[in-house]
């Protein structure tokens, strides 16, 4: 049985107050309620007048002992997530120079404004679900609902604590306010997560996707930016000439004249327009993905030049710049009716016009970075992710750059790792920035240890694989290894090779890719270093091993 202590900080117009709680008590400022019965804890604020939140957490003791596994989610798609030990540490970036940090916005990519990392060993922390594995037992946390603001889990192996607190700071109450509606589950790995999805359809109304696994090409890992409506054509070439049959074909980044002005077609690039292409892929049977970042825009783009009044402003006024990416890019306002109505037009022409079936949609995290007074910013994502669904209607939506939970039922497919590097882990120096940095090293542990997301929350999307000799530094057994995870953990499988120049042994290969999706009885363990991986293929026992 659990115990649970509450702690709350609170700010009136006299000064700040602190309460601690057990459970149903009252005070001068709320009543506060609390129900735990079937594995569910709901805490509950009911305001008697006008306050305003700085903290709120629950503290329960949870054991770890050395050899036990913890793992606690990532805030955003890209952040690193895996299984780690009370040996192990997280880094912010606090050892980048503020300076360098502000001018590149590194700071935005992540959830290094709001989260402290103190770099300890043993003090780890993450978002909306984790759990403590011992053998192939998980005691599992996951939050039920995050539509008023994150979860934020915390562990301290010292004091064998698991503090889980809502990321509410600024936030003024004055209605009642569900601060927790958690769940606490133990047993397989399978079991429970299937457990916690039944129990956000029983509570919430949860819906998952209808969508079906698919397999494609995305234009991005062989062309970057560098794309055109030739490149592209050649492409698609290239992945007819596979003996299997091709899903979806997507144009990435490259095609709009700059980031923001989504209408804008590069006329160099694509003389013929963009629809002329969308058509080509259709006349092939398949269906058509298209990239966009809609929450953002680029220094160069023409909103940022003649449309200052979208942007998002911090408690400063300044402009919130998301990061370093393209011309540098900042956040839209998605509470500016003028900004929707931009929106509304772009997905009407992208989806209806032009014909696409499936938008990348990139760099969500953009929606929170400003939690304000009357929004949390897991709330401010929530709401951005349903004005998300709603402007897409019936088509297929790949989230990207998103923090997970609101992306639950609201996206078909979605991200859950990092951007795949064309070497295993990047440069030295690459490794000393964020958490969201390219990896491939560390986009496969994603894919490994939110495996229990793909076909309950979302169809996974684990980032492309690569099976080429050219343009890449990956070993053919790191590209292997990147493949195999893919196929068994993912349920999108994209690539972005030049298929035409597959030898029998490469197409061999890309056809067992596929098939791994049919896999039984996968086991996944580790000892730090590496992680070991079995499962049973066509009736044969397979096993892979990949060292981190």
């Amino acid at each position: 049985m659990y115990h649970f202590s509450f702690e709350f900080s609170i700010e009136t117009k006299t000064g700040i107050s602190n309460y601690t709680f057990s459970a149903n008590e009252t005070c001068d400022l709320f009543d506060f309620k609390t129900n735990f019965q079937d594995n569910r804890l709901i805490a509950t604020i009911i305001p008697k007048k006008q306050f305003k939140i700085l903290s709120a957490k629950t503290k329960l003791a949870m054991s770890c002992q050395k050899n036990d596994r913890i793992m606690l989610n990532g805030y955003q798609s890209w952040t690193d997530t895996r299984e780690l030990t009370l040996k192990d540490r997280l880094f912010g970036i606090n050892h980048i120079p503020k300076k360098i940090a502000k001018k590149y916005g590194f700071e935005n990519y992540g959830d290094y404004p709001f989260v402290k990392y103190s770099g300890k060993k043993g003090e780890l922390h993450g978002f909306t679900f984790g759990y403590i594995r011992q053998d192939s037992i998980i005691n599992f946390v996951g939050s039920l609902d995050e539509s008023k603001g994150y979860t934020i889990l915390k562990y301290s192996g010292k004091n064998q604590l698991l503090s889980i607190e809502k990321d509410c700071a600024g936030l003024e109450i004055t209605k009642e306010f569900e601060v927790f509606d958690v769940a606490f589950l133990s047993g397989e790995y399978d079991s429970v997560f299937d457990k916690w999805f039944e129990m956000q359809e029983k509570y919430h109304n949860f819906k998952k996707t209808n969508a079906k696994p698919m397999c494609g090409y995305t234009s991005w890992y062989r062309h970057y930016e560098d794309i055109s409506e030739e490149i592209i054509k050649n492409d698609l070439a290239g992945m007819l000439s596979l003996p299997q049959k091709i899903d979806i074909f997507q144009i990435d980044d490259g095609y709009e004249t700059a980031v923001g002005d989504w209408l804008s077609i590069d006329e160099k690039k694509f003389p013929n327009g963009i629809k002329t292409v969308c058509d080509e892929i259709h006349n092939q049977n398949i269906l058509a993905g298209l990239w966009l970042a809609p929450f953002v825009c680029e220094t160069k783009s023409e909103i940022f030049k003649y449309h200052k009044d979208w942007l998002r402003k911090d408690e400063n006024g300044n402009f919130v710049k998301c990061g370093s990416n393209w011309s540098g890019f900042y956040a839209l306002d998605l509470y500016n009716s003028e900004v929707i109505a931009y929106l509304e037009k772009v997905f009407d022409t992208v989806l209806n016009q032009w014909g696409f079936d499936m938008v990348k949609l990139d760099f969500l995290y953009a929606a929170d970075r400003v939690p304000t007074k009357d929004k949390t910013r897991g709330q401010q994502m929530w709401e951005a992710m349903e004005l998300l669904r709603r402007l897409c209607g019936n088509k297929l939506i790949l989230g990207c750059g998103v923090p997970l939970a609101p992306a639950f039922g609201k996206v078909d497919f979605c991200r859950i790792g990092c951007d795949v590097s064309l070497d295993w882990n990047d440069k030295m120096y690459m490794r000393m920035l964020h958490r969201e940095r390219i990896s491939t090293r560390n986009t496969i542990c994603d894919s490994i240890y939110r495996r229990g997301l793909n076909g309950r929350a979302f169809l996974n999307d684990p980032d492309v694989f690569l099976l080429r000799d050219n343009n890449i530094k990956l070993s053919e057994n790191q590209k292997s290894q990147l493949a195999t995870v893919n196929g068994l953990f993912g349920s999108l499988w994209f690539t972005s090779d030049d298929c035409s120049l597959y030898s029998p042994e490469k197409i061999q290969n890309f056809s067992k890719v596929l098939k791994l999706h049919k896999a039984k009885n996968i086991k996944v363990r580790d000892n730090r270093k590496s992680v070991f991986i079995e499962y049973n293929l066509d009736g044969k026992e397979e096993q892979l091993c990949i060292k981190l």
